[in-house]
C-alpha cells in the first residue's frame, strides 16, 4: 500500500524511473459498466486496480444524453412537461412540478391552495418511490434480494395512485401550468389511505430484515464516505448531503407549494458514509407519510387550478364542444401565446437533491435558455474520490447508496 500512495495517479510519470514502470504493469484496467447490471444505469467507470484495491477511477457519462437543453429552445413551454420525466424516471412527478412552479413564476400564476397540496402530496408519493427503489436495490447488491421484491407491491399501489390522477405510472407528464389536471377523486383518496394504513407495517418489515443486519452494515458502515465540507465542495444536496450531517432542505429552506404548512423534521447522518445514506433516505420515507398524512387531513376546499385560461388547457368536454376553447387548446400545446421576457430560478427538493430550473425568456415562445441544475450529475463527480483505496464490492455499494439515475446524469 505504500508503493499505491506514492503514485496516485499511475499514468503520471510513468516512465520517470523503471520501478515505477515495473508497477504500472502489475495494474489492471477494469470497466465497470456501461451495461453492467450493478450500475443501475447506463453510465461506465473505467478502474485502475491493485488486485482487488482501487487506485483509480475515471467516469464516462453521455450515453443517453438526449440535449433537453437544447431541445427546450425550439419548444414551446407546455410540451417541455414531456421531457422532465425522462430524467429522474423514479420521481417523475417531482419533476414535472419543479418545471411547472418555474413557468408559474415567469407567468406570475397564483396557484390555488388546494392544488398546493395535492401537488405536495403527489410529489412526497414520488419521493417514498424513489427513495423505497434506492434502498431496496442497496439491499440486492449486498446481497439481500428478499427486501427489495416485498417492498415493490407498495411502489405498484403508488403507481396506481398515480394512474388515478393523471393516467399514466412511470413518465407521468402529471399537473398543469396554474395547477393540475384533475382534483382527488374519491378512488384517488381511498388509495392513498390504503398506502397510508399498509405501508408503514411494511417499511417496518424491510427495515427490520435490513436496519440491524450484521452483514449489512459490515458491507455499508465506512464505506464511500465523504465529509460535509468536501460534499458542500462538490455541490452536494439532497439525502447524499444531508448523510454527512448538513440540513439542507428545500422545502425548509426555500418553501414551495405551501411547505411552509406541513411539520416535518430533516434527517440528517454523521459520518456519510454508505449506511448514512441508506438510514437518511428511510427516516426521510416516515417524514413524507407524515407530510401527506397532514395534506390530506387539512386539504383545503376550492378550485384545482388557478383562473389562467392563457395557459391552463380548457376541459376536454369544452373542447369537443366549443370553438373557443378547441383554439386556446391548439394555441397553448403549440405555443402560440408569448411569454413574458424574464428570468427565473425555481427550485425543488427532489429525489436526489435541489432540482432547479433556470429559466431565461426573451418573450417568445419558447425559453431563450433553459439550464437544468441535476443532482446527479453533481454528486457523481466526487464518485472516485470516494472509492479510491476500497474494494471493486464497496464501490458498487457506494455507487447503489448515491442512486445515480443515468437519465438525470445525461439529461
Amino acid at each position: 500500500m505504500a508503493e499505491i500512495a506514492l503514485v496516485s495517479n499511475p499514468y503520471v510519470g510513468l516512465a520517470k524511473t523503471q520501478e515505477n514502470k515495473k508497477y504500472v504493469n502489475d495494474l489492471t484496467t477494469l470497466n465497470l459498466g456501461p451495461t453492467h447490471p450493478a450500475t443501475h444505469g447506463i453510465f461506465q467507470n473505467i478502474l485502475t486496480m491493485d488486485g482487488e484495491t482501487i487506485i483509480d477511477a475515471e467516469q464516462t457519462v453521455g450515453y443517453i444524453h438526449r440535449a433537453f437543453e437544447k431541445i427546450a429552445e425550439r419548444r414551446p413551454f407546455y410540451q417541455l412537461t414531456t421531457l422532465t420525466d425522462r430524467m429522474n424516471y423514479c420521481s417523475s412527478p417531482i419533476n414535472n412540478m419543479g418545471w411547472h412552479l418555474t413557468v408559474e413564476k415567469l407567468l406570475g400564476i397564483e396557484v390555488p391552495k388546494r392544488a398546493q397540496y395535492i401537488r405536495v402530496i403527489m410529489m412526497e408519493l414520488a419521493r417514498i418511490a424513489d427513495h423505497l427503489i434506492c434502498n431496496s436495490i442497496l439491499a440486492v447488491d449486498t446481497g439481500a434480494l428478499t427486501g427489495f421484491l416485498y417492498v415493490m407491491q407498495w411502489r405498484e399501489h403508488i403507481y396506481e395512485i398515480y394512474e388515478e390522477m393523471c393516467g399514466a405510472r412511470l413518465t407521468t407528464n402529471m399537473g398543469r401550468f396554474g395547477g393540475m389536471e384533475r382534483d382527488l377523486s374519491k378512488e384517488a383518496i381511498r388509495k392513498i389511505n390504503i398506502l397510508l394504513d399498509d405501508f408503514p407495517k411494511g417499511l417496518l418489515e424491510f427495515e427490520s430484515l435490513v436496519k440491524r443486519n450484521r452483514i449489512f452494515m459490515d458491507r455499508t458502515q465506512n464505506v464511500g464516505v465523504i465529509s460535509a465540507e468536501r460534499a458542500l465542495n462538490y455541490g452536494f444536496t439532497g439525502p447524499n448531503l444531508r448523510a454527512t450531517g448538513v440540513d439542507y432542505d428545500v422545502r425548509a429552506m426555500n418553501p414551495y407549494s405551501s411547505y411552509e404548512d406541513f411539520e416535518f423534521e430533516v434527517p440528517v447522518g454523521t459520518k456519510g458514509d454508505t449506511y448514512d445514506r441508506f438510514l437518511v433516505r428511510g427516516e426521510e420515507m416516515w417524514q413524507s407519510l407524515s407530510i401527506i398524512k397532514q395534506a390530506l387531513q387539512n386539504l383545503p376546499e376550492g378550485a384545482f387550478h388557478a383562473d389562467a385560461p392563457h395557459y391552463y388547457l380548457p376541459d376536454k368536454d369544452q373542447v369537443y364542444g366549443n370553438m373557443e376553447a378547441l383554439i386556446y387548446h391548439f394555441k397553448i400545446v403549440m405555443g402560440e401565446i408569448d411569454a413574458p421576457v424574464g428570468e427565473v430560478y425555481q427550485s425543488v427538493e427532489g429525489g436526489n437533491g435541489e432540482l432547479g430550473f433556470y429559466l431565461v425568456s426573451d418573450g417568445g415562445r419558447a425559453p431563450y435558455r433553459l439550464k437544468y441544475r441535476r443532482p446527479s450529475f453533481i454528486y457523481y463527480q466526487a464518485f472516485p474520490e470516494m472509492i479510491v483505496g476500497t474494494t471493486l464490492s464497496d464501490a458498487i455499494v457506494t455507487l447503489s447508496s448515491l442512486n445515480v439515475i443515468a437519465g438525470e446524469l445525461d439529461a
